[in-house]
């Protein structure tokens, strides 16, 4: 057995400048986490509230709470399509071409009619791209628009009224009842269960046989 002291570890001088790399990485990363996290639950990601100013001031407080108009009139493929369409400018000369024809507001309306150029109209709901959602699934099994949308009827300009989180979406997936009303009934703001709302809700989700899926597929495919 050799009586020879052992050799000392030796580190070359750059493990020291990588020690210290490491550790400012790991509080760094620790920081970039927190600060994505505080983003991910803030309201203001969740876009609650969100309400930006259109090229158009199109009110549905007028439109829809005073006048009447049923959401499908302008959003007419949410019963059959996944999407709620934006309706073309030819929906809206339907009623302006007779009713307030040169009204100043309504000027880019006009030139979108005259040059066939769509509204730059500006999206509110926006789901992000990794999240399928279908309307028309929705509409046809009594899901009111007022329980996403609110109650666009007394909206001036349009803002989100929920927060279309996931947790959202598979609270109501999970409990459906409450949110659920005659098909027929599904444009109606004002509507309200007769009788007890608890009763109401079981007998629609057997009437319609809803039974929601609550799979990672159903939402990302």
């Amino acid at each position: 057995m050799s009586n020879e002291p052992f050799a000392p570890l030796v580190f070359p001088k750059w493990a020291n400048k990588a020690l210290a790399a490491a550790a400012l990485s790991a509080v760094l990363g620790l920081g970039y986490l927190v600060m994505v996290l505080v983003y991910l639950f803030a309201p203001g990601t969740q876009r609650v509230g969100y309400q930006p100013s259109q090229p158009v001031p199109y009110s549905h407080a007028q439109h829809v709470g005073q006048l009447g108009m049923d959401c499908r009139y302008c959003h007419n493929t949410v019963e059959h399509a996944a999407f709620a369409a934006v309706p073309p400018t030819q929906t809206c000369m339907n009623c302006h071409a007779r009713i307030f024809p040169e009204k100043d507001t309504l000027l880019l309306v006009r030139q979108s009619s005259a040059t066939g150029l769509p509204i730059p109209w500006v999206r509110v709901h926006d789901l992000p791209e990794f999240v399928y959602f279908n309307h028309s699934a929705h509409v046809a099994r009594g899901v009111g628009c007022v329980s996403c949308h609110g109650r666009v009827d007394k909206m001036a300009v349009v803002y989100q009224a929920e927060p279309l989180t996931m947790g959202w979406c598979l609270d109501c997936h999970r409990n459906p009842d409450r949110h659920l009303r005659p098909a027929e009934e599904v444009t109606n703001m004002d509507w309200v269960p007769p009788g007890d709302p608890v009763e109401s809700g079981q007998e629609l989700r057997r009437r319609y046989q809803i039974n929601p899926p609550t799979d990672c597929s159903t939402c990302h495919r």
